[in-house]
């Protein structure tokens, strides 16, 4: 269970990396619930807590806002440990003159894209509820001993895919600016003399300049010839001057020996008694 736990915070954690730029160290912005609720489960240190959470190398750095500090120390004495720890952490700059509520005072730190990249930390499920509606925002909320991270809603989901696509097509007109200004570059390009890389065809700069990487180009595996070390070696053929078998040096046919077969005297005696 923990480990499909982790690696669903880790598949989250990655959605908001790759499709709206969270970097390490990652910045959580975190309300009075929040706050609250560690120091009642006693979930100390918090920000080794949201480290493990986050499965961060790097230790995340804690916000909280002035109107949070405010709101914490209008709860009374029920509320006084919370308030100390709160002021503990870093506060990020809030425009509001006259002190807010904290879900007023997070969605306009949060704005519409979420431009500082923050995790928001909070046990209000009115404020989560909101923020699931805004692009770019990961909530972390607390369950009696455990954190949790929510996963990425329906509308940041298909916020993402429709960045994507607009960012992989273009209008017409679009279109035409880029290939105009990349003939132009590939003009001056040739008339300067300069070569390698401004000489390159024009729809490869047209996708150089969106940022499309081309398809990669795999090296196939052809056939090779056998290893020349594991191989025998050839055996040297004879020379063709070599003097045939039965030849002399001048060239001419050498003759037969003919063998007699000398006879003994006793077949000379048994051939004369037979004539």
């Amino acid at each position: 269970m923990r480990l499909k736990k982790r690696s669903k915070h880790r598949k989250a954690v990655k959605f908001y990396a790759t499709c709206f730029g969270f970097r390490e160290p990652y910045k959580v912005l975190v309300d009075g619930t929040f706050v609250h609720h560690l120091l009642t489960h006693r979930l100390l240190p918090a920000d080794d807590a949201l480290r493990g959470l986050l499965s961060a190398s790097r230790t995340p750095a804690l916000f909280t806002s002035k109107c949070v500090l405010a709101e914490l120390r209008r709860l009374g004495k029920t509320h006084a440990e919370s308030f100390d720890a709160a002021q503990m952490l870093n506060v990020t700059k809030c425009e509001h003159d006259k002190v807010v509520s904290a879900v007023n005072c997070f969605i306009s730190l949060i704005g519409d894209k979420n431009p500082e990249h923050f995790f928001i930390a909070t046990q209000d499920a009115d404020l989560r509820e909101k923020l699931r509606e805004i692009p770019g925002v990961p909530v972390i909320y607390g369950l009696k001993n455990s954190l949790f991270i929510e996963q990425p809603s329906v509308q940041q989901r298909k916020f993402a895919q429709l960045d994507e696509e607009k960012r992989l097509n273009m209008d017409v007109s679009e279109y035409k600016k880029l290939l105009k200004a990349a003939s132009e570059g590939k003009l001056d390009a040739s008339e300067q003399g300069c070569g390698g890389e401004h000489e390159r065809p024009i729809n490869s700069l047209v996708k150089n300049a969106l940022g499309v990487a081309g398809k990669s180009k795999f090296k196939r595996n052809r056939s090779k010839g056998p290893n020349p070390l594991s191989c025998k070696k050839k055996k040297p053929k004879p020379q063709s001057g070599t003097l045939n078998q039965g030849a002399t040096p001048d060239g001419e046919a050498k003759r037969k020996r003919v063998r007699k077969r000398k006879r003994d005297k006793k077949d000379n005696k048994q051939a004369e008694t037979v004539s």
